[in-house]
């Protein structure tokens, strides 16, 4: 799949359409190739363009469940146990995901990254200068909302706050994923909404570290100049062996989806090396407990 932006949710019904998105592209993508069937050819045979045959392979639109019919039925594939499969995770890959709701107060590409934050089974993030969204506050939330909408209304600040805060179900549903933290010490030091939003932030932080499938990590400003000194960054890993992991790096008014592998291979090496730079969890969660005593 090429480097791009993914919409959606996870796969099941519940939690959204993002990998059985992914999987149906793949799976079509596949079939294609192996059939020698050029991407001009499947458009013409459903009436469409060939950036949308591109779109489709990369999970980026909605399927008809009739264009994906008769994309079988050009590549050759006839056996009914295949197309009854691929024809039901369309209809997943088309349900809409808890956030759908939040729409009007979300560019597209935050509803992408939300698809996928859901269907990731390894969350791995790196934050320079905020906690990670997974483990805010109400109040730090706030303070974060409001640095990046300072003329909203209240009533849009709130519903900005309730969609950072509903994000957190992730971690308390029967199968959370591994979300391994590593933040720069100066996410720690800056107080986000005043000394006391900051303390209970950082006493949030130190009980989030308890829990089994949660790490967190501290570089320290001692350890001087780091790898990821650029900006964050967050590396998600899906359960679907099909699936490839997705960098997500998010800018001011849009983000980057990087999938090829030596993007995300470089990735996972600054990430590394992140890891080993910086305190131990134990250590981590010392020095975080000596900050709010200083506070």
């Amino acid at each position: 799949m090429s480097t791009d932006q993914r919409d959606g949710g996870s796969a099941g019904d519940a939690q959204g359409p993002t990998v059985p998105r992914m999987l149906v592209g793949i799976q079509l993508h596949r079939f294609r190739e192996a059939a020698g069937i050029t991407p001009d050819q499947a458009a013409y045979e459903i009436r469409a363009s060939r950036s949308k045959i591109s779109r489709m392979e990369n999970g980026l639109v909605r399927f008809k469940e009739r264009d994906v019919t008769d994309l079988l039925t050009l590549y050759g594939i006839t056996d009914e146990k295949t197309r009854s499969g691929l024809v039901t995770l369309t209809r997943q890959a088309n349900t809409a995901g808890w956030w759908s709701k939040y729409g009007d107060i979300m560019a597209d590409w935050f509803q992408a990254y939300l698809g996928l934050e859901t269907a990731a089974s390894v969350i791995r993030t790196f934050e320079l200068q905020f906690v990670h969204g997974l483990f805010q506050t109400e109040d730090y939330a706030r303070a974060v909302t409001m640095l990046g909408h300072t003329t909203a209304p209240a009533e849009e600040i709130d519903r900005r706050v309730s969609l950072r805060l509903k994000r957190q179900d992730l971690l308390n549903g029967p199968t959370p994923p591994q979300v391994w933290s590593v933040l720069d010490e100066g996410a720690l030091r800056r107080p986000v909404g005043g000394p006391a939003v900051m303390r209970a932030q950082l006493e949030r932080l130190v009980e989030m570290s308890k829990l089994r499938h949660v790490t967190i990590q501290v570089v320290p400003f001692s350890r001087g100049g780091h790898a990821a000194a650029g900006g964050s960054f967050t590396v998600l890993r899906f359960s679907e062996a099909e699936v490839p992991d997705v960098v997500y790096i998010e800018q001011l008014t849009s983000a980057l989806y990087l999938d090829k592998h030596e993007d995300v291979e470089h990735y996972l090496e600054v990430m590394n090396h992140l890891s080993t730079e910086a305190l131990t969890p134990a250590q981590s969660t010392k020095f975080i407990t000596e900050i709010i005593r200083d506070t």
